[in-house]
């Protein structure tokens, strides 16, 4: 009986935690503010480039982001005050190209 009750609570809620995919991703590296995997996803289904099968995937999982990213704002809160340039290296390349792009032009 205990294993019937184990496996139901399972199926229950492996859903919610292999969800909110963009969401668990976005909020991985440095604070990209507020509902960060939603506006991901969202972003994604709408560029060209994403592939077919990966936009009904992203469609799934934008209920679930979004209720992660609720979840996760009080997070997103604290470090709102933080300067993003200093824990993302991928900002430091970025902000270095386009230092660079702009010598380039000169």
């Amino acid at each position: 009986m205990s294993s019937l009750i184990s496996a139901r609570l399972f199926a229950l809620i492996s859903p919610l935690i292999l969800s909110g995919c963009s969401s668990i991703m976005t909020h991985a590296g440095p604070s990209e503010g507020y509902y960060s995997g939603s506006k991901n996803s969202i972003k994604m289904i709408q560029d060209e480039e994403t592939g077919w099968v990966v936009r009904p995937l992203l469609a799934i999982d934008l209920p679930f982001s979004v209720v992660m990213d609720t979840l996760l704002i009080p997070l997103d809160y604290a470090q709102s005050g933080t300067d993003k340039q200093v824990e993302s290296p991928k900002k430091r390349i970025e902000e270095l190209d386009k230092k660079e792009k702009n010598k380039n032009q000169l």
